[in-house]
């Protein structure tokens, strides 16, 4: 019985300097914490859009005519979403619910 799988850790990066959202060739690595000068670093959540399309931290997603923000929550360490406009009151992300949203964009694209 195998009690651990990998899984893949994947990222996008917002540029800070081009204003562009990009796949990265590489990151650097100082004593475990990951890092990319002048880019802000977005983890994929591991959950798909109903159109089957990535999830990543800060991405906007939709549903009906209601955007909503996919971030990290630190207290209860898991992926939360909140409607983009009152971001304090959030929910867990769970990956049936993930299924119902359209992905849209990320955050920084606004």
């Amino acid at each position: 019985m195998e009690i651990f799988t990998p899984r893949k850790l994947k990222f996008k990066a917002w540029n800070q300097e081009e204003k562009l959202l990009m796949r990265l060739n590489s990151i650097d690595c100082n004593r475990g914490e990951l890092f990319k000068k002048n880019h802000i670093l977005l983890q994929f959540t591991g959950m798909l859009d109903k159109q089957e399309e990535e999830i990543y931290e800060m991405d906007i997603l939709l549903k009906g005519n209601v955007k909503y923000l996919v971030r990290w929550d630190e207290v209860n360490t898991g992926w939360c979403y909140s409607l983009a406009s009152v971001p304090e009151n959030y929910k867990p992300l769970l990956a049936k619910e993930a299924a119902e949203f359209i992905r849209l964009k990320s955050y920084f694209e606004d």
